[in-house]
């Protein structure tokens, strides 16, 4: 038990101390530019990101996997702070940044939903994700980094965006390239040093010693309209609940948002969950990472940050990086925190271009270029769900694509499954007509079902044999019911063979007579209507 412990904190230290150093330079752009799009001070982002890093580093269901203020959960919480704002402006009163404030108060709720999630152990239900679903989702997320960044080639000037041109644009992409360059040839030569912390400690000195005039982390941050990184910690909410007064009429605001937050930052945590899983061949625990990722907003909310989910773009660097225990995660939050406090000054020389080619190279690693090669050659509704969730995940966000891919993919099933079923006919020596069953029964297939019965014209007696089926859902346990009805109300005689004991129970529940047509067999039944036999981790 202790050496497990101690693998999971960490297998490499020289690998996911660098590798965190690496993350959290990658996290310092990240996180203010989704403070910017929350509608929130930088700081905030910033120290969100730090709580959500550190607590889920530690707590958290998947070593090596980085949290922190994400884009997918900021667009969530627009609405609620401009709300907000505005309530607070308008009273007697005037309460300056009201929305921050409730902002605060939902993530406490947020955070009770999602430890909720992990005590119920609904986390495990991301395994039951199909294949084009997380094709898709990488594809999607793939372009949504892509297309982030390109932000950053524009210039603030009195509040007007545009894009850079000429000589400094020239630079930027000179630059970009440089560190891509450096992380595609340094690991050819040696993977002894993370290559995307060294691509960005080569290109600064670049800007730095040779007076390169280009946008920096700092210009960043100044443009967008904040002050840049240095500031104290957030002191504790302790106003917190004296502002619930303020919610009156409002709690439906608060409650929907929370639960929202929520489910947006679960769902994202827990993709980025599978893919690590997929890309380290090892596996986490999903209920394990919900309470975590719970805690660690519950903390936000307490102690001012703007909360946040997985990432998937500094999981994945901090993976290619060599991180692979909590050590890497832990090392990530406290740099961070640590740019903040104390080396502030030096953070924001930092060029932007060099931050840019490292999340590049993240988004060509992450996309699923196999997807090209395997199009004609899957399933045309597999494809459809695929690009589909691709464009959902570009257009609205991860949380809709992902809902709207398996919502695709379970009514393909559905209605692929539900004219497979079969009655195969035949007459015994005393003159029983045998319907054998072959096919799942379920709401889907139901009608297809009922189509293969006679009562009217069958014989005097019936035989349903179930071995080579299956009653999946209280659909087909329905209309196994009405169709045994219909006989005996004709005063002809049935009998229900090779059903499962769960199957026999709810028949017998509903209609206690039917003990006497259900026959008790030797042979087990070959499929059952519930299994217990569900995914066990924790």
């Amino acid at each position: 038990m202790i050496q497990k412990t101690i693998k999971n904190f960490t297998q490499n230290p020289k690998n996911d101390i660098l590798s965190g150093l690496t993350v959290a330079l990658a996290l310092v752009p990240e996180a203010v530019a989704f403070a910017f799009v929350a509608g929130v001070d930088p700081l905030v982002g910033l120290y969100g990101a730090f709580m959500m890093g550190i607590i889920t580093s530690l707590f958290g269901g998947r070593p090596g996997m980085i949290s922190g203020a994400t884009g997918a959960m900021a667009v969530v919480m627009v609405h609620l702070i401009q709300k907000g704002n505005e309530i607070g402006m308008a009273m007697d009163t005037p309460i300056e940044n009201l929305g921050l404030q409730w902002l605060f108060i939902t993530l406490l709720f947020t955070g009770a939903i999602q430890i909720l999630a992990g005590v119920f152990r609904l986390g495990k239900f991301v395994r039951l994700i199909p294949h084009p679903v997380m094709m898709g989702f990488v594809n999607g997320l793939a372009i949504v980094i892509f297309l982030s960044q390109l932000g950053l080639f524009k210039r603030t000037v009195d509040g007007t965006q545009s894009w850079i041109q000429g000589t400094e644009l020239a630079i930027m992409l000179g630059l970009v390239f440089l560190t891509m360059a450096i992380m595609f040839l340094l690991p050819k030569l040696t993977k002894k040093i993370p290559a995307a912390l060294t691509a960005i400690i080569v290109v600064a000195a670049i800007v730095i010693f040779g007076d390169v005039d280009v946008s920096t982390v700092g210009s960043f941050i100044r443009e967008g309209g904040g002050e840049g990184l240095e500031g104290g910690l957030p002191t504790f909410q302790d106003q917190i609940f004296a502002l619930f007064g303020t919610l009156q009429g409002n709690w439906g605001l608060i409650f929907s948002t929370a639960f929202i937050l929520a489910a947006v930052g679960l769902i994202e945590s827990l993709m980025t969950l599978n893919l690590i899983d997929e890309m380290t061949e090892t596996r986490g625990s999903g209920n394990r990472e919900c309470v975590a990722q719970g805690g660690a907003n519950i903390l936000n909310g307490l102690f001012g940050g703007m909360g946040g989910c997985a990432m998937i773009g500094q999981s994945i660097i901090n993976v290619n990086s060599g991180g692979r225990g909590r050590l890497s995660g832990a090392v990530a939050a406290i740099a961070l925190l640590c740019f903040i406090l104390f080396a502030a000054p030096l953070i924001e020389q930092i060029p932007i271009a060099a931050l840019v080619g490292v999340m590049f190279m993240v988004v060509i690693g992450t996309f699923a270029w196999s997807s090209f090669r395997i199009l004609n050659k899957i399933p045309i509704s597999d494809a459809i769900v695929l690009i589909a969730v691709s464009a959902i995940t570009v257009w609205q966000d991860l949380a809709i694509a992902v809902i709207v891919g398996v919502i695709m993919s379970a009514l393909v099933f559905a209605w692929e499954n539900a004219t497979k079923i079969r009655a195969r006919k035949s007459i015994k020596e005393d003159g029983t007509k045998v319907y054998e069953i072959w096919g799942p029964l379920f709401f889907g297939s139901v009608t297809a079902f009922n189509s293969k019965f006679d009562p009217k014209n069958d014989p005097d007696k019936v035989e349903l044999d179930f071995i080579e089926s299956k009653v999946s859902d209280h659909s087909g346990v329905e209309a196994l019911r009405n169709l045994a009805n219909k006989y005996l109300d004709m005063g002809k005689e049935i009998k229900l063979t090779h059903l499962s004991p769960d199957c026999k129970a709810l028949l017998m529940k509903r209609n206690p007579e039917f003990s006497t047509i259900i026959e008790d067999n030797i042979d087990d039944p070959r499929y059952y209507v519930v299994t217990d036999v569900l995914d066990s981790e924790v």
